[in-house]
This record gives structure tokens, C-alpha cells and sequence, in this order.
């Protein structure tokens, strides 16, 4: 869960309430020598005994799921965050609401989106030992282009609304980091206004495919002269999964804010976003207005035919539709499932991996989002297939922080988590990342 503050440390949300209570003086001496020594840290002892009620008040809609162990983690109070789980703290306590619950929420229950994180801690590491780990090396390629880390920014539409900067802002860290950005085609700001920014780095153009086919080649023919240099179709979206918490809200775009890639179009383009409308939130209306929902394989063909840009498929989930992407001559699969943001109870992406990766055999490469939140995960996902992975909602918490030096400290977080889990498993580059070093918890499980 999302940490709040807590006197000098910090501890899940869902249990301030518990952690305020004072035990009678006679009992606090009795207990004192075996108590933490820091304020607000609770005891193993007390931890379990928070349990029941923590999941009583998950129940109730606290951010505890049946997915997540209820682990407490220590964080810090000073302004500096030292891990990914800091930075959303502090985009929660400063964003206005209605910005951090587009953000941060999914669909209906948010099972999904409980489990996109928690599934990655039931993956367990089988380090290798002995092994020169002096210099470690954690570039890669990712289609064809030189990357510092196999981490890469995913999109995430409208950016504005963490910091002033946005995607401007989002970029120019990507470039320091050399690290690839994928651009939304909901950003606040233009593909042009990106690319001007950092016309030499690589830069992947996120697609939504539209009602209006001269609109989707407006943009596709916009992306190819401002030096995109691929196209992440998303294909799980014909329409907007409900997100409760944006209907709550009735979530519209601020209104000193606009859609950059659409601001000349008017109708829709322009003003959907303004209005919740009868879907309950700005966007859902916009999505039901102008998304094409007959979108078919048929319809990845005419975009094959309309560019020679690469094609990444955004939104792949099953074995079943990798096999079919990789005969229509796809160049990347993203396995996705919007952030939970769509269908919800759907598995994990970690989870998806094998099987996408099994039907693919090596025909394209693979990708994966979703609940990445340490380093550490990357070398997972790698170690299970993937070429790379993308993260979204660590950079609009680190762009919510302090803009682009925000950004750039997250990807130096998971860098480091990277390169240091490498060392730990004995790698000195991506390419000694192997299979056998990753395994399910499920498997040292006693079994009667």
C-alpha cells in the first residue's frame, strides 16, 4: 500500500489508526526492551496481530488487497526519496485529487492492479556466487537502439497534471539517462513540442487508433516527420474500462490544460475531455466518442501498409494473440493490461510472460508493464524473456516531485536496484541473465 507519515518513519496507511493506540505504562516497560528502538516501527509481534484488522479494513476499501503480504516498510521522512514507494507517498499528499486518482487508480475492484505489483515479489531469485562482478554492464538494445538499461518509459497521457513540464520535461530525463520514451497520444503537449526537445533521442509514438481513419494517419504521418521511431498500437482499449474513482471525481482535463496532439481539430478532439458527459468521466466520454471500436488484425494490416515505421502491439495478454501478432509480422509485443485500468481480473503481466513468450519463440521481442516498482523486477522480467520493461506511474510520481531532476532519480533508482541485482546473481551483462535464475515462490512451498 501507499505509505503516509508517521511522526520520524512511515508505515502503511491502513494502519495509523492501530499504531495510535497506547498500551496501559505497565505493559510499555514490560515490553520496552524488545520494542523497536524507533519511533513508530512496529514489532513483529504486533505486526501479526495487525493483520486481521488490516484486512478488515481493506474491506472496507482501504488500499490493502487479498494479493499484497502485509508488509510494513520503514521509509524515511526527509525530502529526499530513496525508493519508488517515497515518490508516490509524496505525489499522493501533493496532487490534486483529481489527478492522482486518474493516476494511480484501476478498474472496478482494482484486483488487478493489486496484483501487477504483488505478483512480481512471488518470483524468488537463484543467485549464482563466484563470480567477477568488478564491472557490470547493464545496456542493451531494444530495437535496434542502444539503451542505458533495459527500463524504458511507457506512455501515460497528459502529463500536465503531475508537473507544469510534463512530457517536455519527461523527455529531456529520458535523454540524460538514455533511456527510451514512449510518447501518449493523449499528451499534453505536442509530438512536435516533444520531439523539438530532443530531436536526436530515441522517442516511440504510442497509437490510439481512431473512428476517423484520417485523424489516426494525420497522426501516424506527424509521428514519421518529427522523428518517432516506432508505433506502440494499443489494442486492449476499444473502450475505457470503468474506473470508479474517476467517475467519483467526474475527471476532466484542468481546464488550462489540452490534448497537444489534437488542439487544432476542435469538437471532440478539443473539448471531450472537458466534460464528464454520461460516461461519469471526461476521458471515457472522449474514448466512447472517437475510439474505433471495430478495430481488428485487418486494421494493424492498413497501418503496416500506411508507414515504415516499426509496430509494437500494446495490450497483449494471452498466447493465443501473440502467435497471431507474430504471423502478421509484428515487431515487438507488449504485453499489457493498461495499467489494470481495463478488464479487471485479469492475471498479472508478470504472469503472462511464459506463456507470450513460449508462442513468440523468438520471432519478435517481447515487453512487459505493469506493478514494476524496484529495479529487481527487470532482471526478472529479462530473466523470464522479455527484451525490456516499461514503467509509467514511477515517472508521474517523480515528475510530481521535482519535474525532470523528479524523473531522472527514479530511473537512477532502478538502475542501480538493476545493476546491483545483477551483481548479486552474478551478471556483469544482460546478456548472463538466464532463466534458471528466476523461479515462483510457489515451488519451495511445503507440500504435505
Amino acid at each position: 500500500g501507499v505509505e503516509v507519515g508517521l511522526g520520524p518513519t512511515r508505515v502503511a496507511s491502513w494502519a495509523p489508526a492501530i499504531v495510535r493506540q497506547r498500551r496501559p505504562a505497565s505493559v510499555r516497560r514490560r515490553r520496552s526492551s524488545r520494542s523497536s528502538t524507533l519511533p513508530g516501527i512496529l514489532t513483529r509481534r504486533r505486526v501479526r496481530n495487525l493483520v486481521p484488522a488490516a484486512m478488515e479494513s481493506a474491506q472496507k476499501g482501504g488500499p490493502l488487497g487479498p494479493a499484497e503480504e502485509p508488509v510494513l516498510t520503514p521509509t524515511g521522512a526527509g525530502p529526499e526519496p530513496v525508493n519508488l514507494k517515497e515518490f508516490e507517498a509524496y505525489a499522493k499528499n501533493n496532487m490534486p485529487r483529481n489527478a492522482w486518482d486518474y493516476y494511480a487508480s484501476g478498474a472496478l475492484d482494482m484486483i488487478t492492479l493489486r496484483e501487477n505489483r504483488a505478483a512480481w515479489g512471488r518470483l524468488r531469485f537463484r543467485p549464482r556466487i563466484l563470480r567477477d562482478v568488478t564491472h557490470v554492464d547493464a545496456s542493451t538494445t531494444v530495437l535496434g537502439k542502444k539503451v542505458s538499461m533495459p527500463i524504458c518509459i511507457a506512455p501515460t497521457a497528459m502529463q500536465q497534471m503531475a508537473h507544469p513540464e510534463g512530457e517536455r520535461a519527461n523527455v529531456l530525463a529520458a535523454k540524460n539517462k538514455g533511456c527510451l520514451m514512449t510518447l501518449s497520444s493523449w499528451s499534453t503537449l505536442s509530438m512536435e513540442e516533444v520531439a523539438e526537445v530532443a530531436p536526436d533521442h530515441p522517442r516511440w509514438f504510442q497509437l490510439y487508433v481512431y473512428k476517423d481513419r484520417e485523424v489516426t494517419m494525420d497522426l501516424i504521418r506527424r509521428a514519421e516527420r518529427a522523428g518517432y521511431l516506432a508505433f506502440a498500437v494499443t489494442v486492449d482499449t476499444p473502450l475505457l474500462g470503468r474506473r470508479e474513482a474517476d467517475v467519483r471525481n467526474r475527471f476532466s482535463l484542468p481546464s488550462h490544460l489540452t490534448m497537444g496532439n489534437f488542439a487544432n481539430k476542435g469538437g471532440d478532439h478539443s473539448s471531450g475531455t472537458k466534460d464528464a458527459g454520461a460516461e461519469g468521466s471526461g476521458l471515457a466520454s472522449y474514448c466512447a466518442s472517437l475510439i474505433d471500436r471495430s478495430l481488428t488484425w485487418e486494421d494493424l494490416r492498413w497501418l503496416r501498409a500506411n508507414t515504415s515505421l516499426k509496430i509494437v502491439v500494446k495490450g497483449v495478454a494471452t498466447a493465443e494473440d501473440a502467435a497471431i501478432a507474430v504471423r502478421e509480422g509484428v515487431d515487438a509485443i507488449w504485453i499489457s493490461n493498461h495499467g489494470a485500468r481495463q478488464l479487471d481480473t485479469t492475471p498479472a503481466t508478470c504472469e503472462m510472460i511464459p506463456e507470450v513468450v513460449a508462442a513468440v519463440g523468438g520471432r519478435c521481442e517481447v515487453y512487459v508493464d505493469g506493478g514494476i516498482t524496484r529495479g529487481a523486477d527487470a532482471l526478472k522480467a529479462v530473466a523470464l524473456g522479455c527484451t525490456a520493461v516499461f514503467v509509467g506511474r514511477p515517472v508521474l510520481w517523480g515528475l510530481a516531485h521535482s519535474g525532470q531532476a523528479g524523473v531522472e532519480k527514479v530511473l537512477d533508482l532502478l538502475k542501480a536496484e538493476f545493476e546491483m541485482a545483477m551483481m548479486l546473481c552474478g551478471c556483469v551483462t544482460v546478456d548472463d541473465i538466464k532463466r534458471e535464475m528466476v523461479t515462483h515462490a510457489t515451488k519451495f512451498y511445503s507440500r504435505l
